[in-house]
């Protein structure tokens, strides 16, 4: 994975775009992409991070993820994951992530979601 994350923006959301395996090597670029949205200029509603290109993720990156997911909480911005493959999603749902942050398999219905 590339040390840049690609970072696009609708309207009022970000959406974030990692591609390949989020591991403890990895996972830090996905970390400071989310950084960068978070302390912005530009006050973002919403972030959606979209994993359709992710194809693993271990407990670093469900780390990363949920430290943004807490730092959006306390500036008022909504996140979400989006399109996680079975695999992925799995791991989400069996770390209990699914509970506490959006995971949607539509990235539009996410990004609709953190703005609402």
């Amino acid at each position: 994975m590339a040390s840049d994350i690609p970072i696009r923006t609708e309207g009022d959301v970000a959406v974030i775009t990692p591609v390949g395996e989020l591991d403890a090597i990895t996972s830090p670029a996905l970390s400071n992409a989310l950084d960068r949205v978070l302390v912005a200029e530009k006050p973002w509603r919403g972030v959606v991070v979209d994993f359709s290109g992710v194809t693993f993720c271990d407990s670093r990156c469900i780390g990363v993820l949920v430290a943004a997911y807490r730092r959006a909480r306390d500036l008022g911005i909504g996140l979400a994951v989006s399109a996680p493959q079975h695999t992925v999603h799995r791991l989400f749902v069996i770390a209990g992530i699914d509970q506490v942050i959006t995971i949607d398999d539509d990235t539009q219905h996410a990004m609709e979601a953190v703005v609402a």
